[in-house]
């Protein structure tokens, strides 16, 4: 770190695709492989990547089956857990396309505008400035027929998902943050529809970490 400063703290904060969960045997990815635990071997020392991914979070809902999945509720404490956050970068959504739901994507980017909003605000305790934020949108589901997931996501979630980047995208104009859409660099894998396989996480993590550093420079 240059001059011995303090590095610039990044927030992941998502659902299972920023936990890094793996399809093939459901299983978590290890550190050589999630994009969140790539993305700070990108940065390096002058960055200090941390991971905030919890299975099936919502952006605001929630889970009368699961429970305990409310991002809007969590982010509360989260950004008061690592204070001062510079970077907050946000990935949810694709929780909310859930049959149980019956969320659309304008929806949905209605619900991540309320993250946002928070986000965007100074916390009430010292440390608490508001960060530079990125929202990331979700690649779309791929075909869930003969998935695990297949009871859970219907044909509608999957063409809803199709329309989150643009909804997203309008959202952070909005908000004044930054936007990403993952759906650029990465795919669903075929094996469940929804997650990420090993390989392509390393051409997130590089895109991401571009988006980082030209937020850390303003």
């Amino acid at each position: 770190m240059a001059g011995g400063k303090d590095p610039i703290s990044v927030v992941c904060f998502g659902d299972s695709l920023t936990w890094g969960f793996n399809p093939v045997d459901m299983s978590r990815y290890g550190h050589d492989i999630r994009w969140t635990r790539l993305l700070q071997k990108d940065l390096g020392p002058d960055f200090y990547v941390v991971e905030e991914g919890v299975n099936g979070r919502t952006t605001v809902f929630e889970d009368p089956v699961k429970g305990d999945k409310n991002g809007l509720e969590h982010l509360f404490t989260v950004r008061k857990t690592h204070m001062p956050i510079d970077i907050l970068i946000i990935m949810l959504g694709t929780n909310d396309l859930q049959d149980r739901f019956n969320m659309n994507a304008e929806t949905i980017s209605v619900a991540i505008g309320r993250l946002l909003f928070l986000a965007t605000k100074p916390t009430d305790d010292m440390e608490g400035r508001a960060p530079k934020v990125l929202l990331m949108s979700p690649p779309p589901l791929g075909d869930l027929s003969g998935t695990p997931f297949e009871q859970q996501f219907s044909g509608r979630s999957q063409e809803e998902s199709t329309k989150l980047a643009d909804a997203y995208r309008r959202k952070a104009e909005e908000y004044g943050v930054a936007f990403f859409d993952t759906g650029s660099v990465i795919s669903a894998s075929p094996i469940d529809a929804i997650h990420f396989e090993a390989e392509p996480q390393a051409d997130l993590a590089s895109a991401i970490a571009d988006e980082v550093r030209k937020l850390a420079e303003r």
